[in-house]
């Protein structure tokens, strides 16, 4: 799990070391290319036995999983890596939160609120365009989760994760020719981005998959909320992305949210 978060946030740190050449639509691109060829190979989707029924989620999905990535990585590039992805927790954290009727839930999502404020209070250097970005990056999430869920319901195995990234990696691949056309990139370029699809895409699915085999679904969704904490030291130690004590205090306070409401889960 630790390696699986570590890998995950490094590749975003790494790809957007490639903004300056590519941009993030750039970076995001090569990534879907590098996800369509790791979940083609493991999913081994028989796409001509699809019925309507399965294919629709199918389409969603691959269009949720592209605007998410371009919603992250566009944020990254204005606001951080620990911002941006503390802003796209908030996705499985309001499934989560939206599903319970407890009590602690809702005081998690009182805090949970308390630190989205903190995070975007009005200053003159609060970049809003970036918050938006990182914020549709959680309802691209949200939608990702329960469209995965649709999708696992209806279709075989991997078949439909790996369907669906296939055809976002088609809807990118107009953006890889402009880019080629218009100003071919450089090798040391191509290779951050290929990196972050390899380190945000490759090696996490495979971690998680067989992690899952192991650790308890809830003790891996608790650790999952460490994330924005690994996102945050990542950006500070590789890119010098250095974070205020209120950012911190806000980071915490989503990140406990999440934790108090998995740990005192009961099923």
């Amino acid at each position: 799990m630790i390696g699986s978060g570590l890998s995950t946030q490094t590749g975003a740190a790494i790809g957007s070391l490639a903004f300056p050449v590519l941009g993030p639509v750039g970076v995001v691109a090569v990534r879907q290319y590098v996800a369509a060829v790791v979940l083609l190979a493991v999913g081994r989707p028989q796409l001509r036995t699809f019925t309507w029924s399965q294919w629709r989620p199918v389409l969603l999905l691959a269009l949720v999983f592209g605007t998410m990535n371009l919603s992250l990585y566009s944020a990254i590039d204005r606001i951080g890596l620990g911002l941006a992805v503390t802003l796209e927790f908030l996705g499985p954290l309001a499934i989560a939160l939206t599903a319970a009727r407890r009590r602690v839930d809702v005081c998690a999502a009182v805090v949970a609120a308390a630190g989205v404020v903190t995070l975007m209070r009005p200053q003159p250097s609060t970049d809003y365009a970036g918050m938006a970005l990182g914020l549709l990056a959680a309802a691209c999430w949200a939608s990702y989760i329960l469209l995965n869920r649709t999708v696992g319901q209806r279709v075989p195995g991997a078949q439909g994760s790996a369907a669906a990234s296939g055809l976002s990696a088609l809807m990118f691949l107009p953006v890889g020719i402009v880019l080629v056309l218009r100003q071919p990139p450089t090798a040391e370029a191509v290779g951050y981005a290929v990196a972050a699809g390899v380190l945000s895409s490759a090696v996490p699915y495979l971690a998680d998959m067989f992690t899952l085999r192991r650790v308890p679904a809830q003790a891996f969704g608790l650790f999952m909320s460490v994330n924005p904490v690994l996102a945050a030291v990542v950006g500070w130690v590789g890119l010098g992305q250095n974070l205020g004590w209120t950012e911190w205090a806000s980071i915490g306070a989503i990140v406990a949210a999440n934790s108090l409401s998995i740990v005192t889960w009961r099923t």
